[in-house]
């Protein structure tokens, strides 16, 4: 298996999954009133964090049929069966799609497993107070993926960011993805075809984004 471990800088490393920790040295903190941001409001707290994007880890389909490379929706798990996208998650997805469009890619199809895996995500790192790729069990996306039953993938990457402050928190999060060199190459990546969206709001107000893109 192959990983190019993404980070807001360019950096382009092969390891093993263990090294994941190693990409909270690229996390930055963003405190703006920047120019370009758009839909801000007037209020005096405005953060946004973003924290280096997860490789993308390849691997052979299988050819068992426990594995198949394309999943109908009588496979999918009863949890993931009944997910109903929040405003944010509709939101963000589409604006993840608008920016492969305007590229001329085909966009990328709702995975309602991968979204409830990435809602998940958002949910455990505002309720237990972590940013991460990792969390604090040591549980990280591929383990994620498996346990919430996103299986047959010939590829898998993640994507997570907060901010807190913006009247659009959805459009400033994929502003700012696209502004990193490797959460967009996740976004654009031609290879992925399916990808879920978690997002959820702190008791304190930030508001968590995990995206989990899938190639199938």
């Amino acid at each position: 298996m192959t990983r190019d471990n993404s980070s807001p800088e360019a950096c382009v490393r092969v390891r093993p999954a263990h090294t994941l920790p190693a990409l909270a040295a690229f996390a930055f903190i963003i405190f703006t009133c920047a120019p370009g941001a758009s839909a801000q409001t007037t209020s005096p707290r405005r953060a946004a964090r973003m924290i280096g994007a997860t490789t993308v880890r390849e691997k052979i389909a299988s050819a068992s049929p426990s594995a198949p490379a394309a999943r109908g929706a009588e496979s999918v798990r009863p949890s993931a069966r009944n997910f109903v996208a929040n405003d944010f998650e509709q939101r963000a997805f589409e604006l993840v799609n608008e920016e492969r469009r305007a590229r001329g890619q085909e966009p990328l199809r709702w995975d309602a497993e991968a979204s409830h895996v990435a809602r998940s995500h958002s949910e455990n790192m505002a309720r237990r107070g972590f940013f991460s790729h990792t969390d604090p069990d040591g549980a990280g996306y591929v383990s994620r993926a498996a346990a919430g039953g996103v299986t047959g993938w010939r590829a898998l990457a993640e994507n997570i960011a907060y901010n807190q402050g913006f009247d659009d928190p959805a459009a400033f999060a994929v502003e700012r993805w696209m502004q990193s060199a490797k959460h967009r190459e996740n976004i654009l990546r031609n290879a992925f075809t399916h990808a879920g969206i978690g997002v959820v709001r702190a008791a304190d107000g930030r508001v968590f984004f995990t995206q989990v893109f899938v190639s199938r």
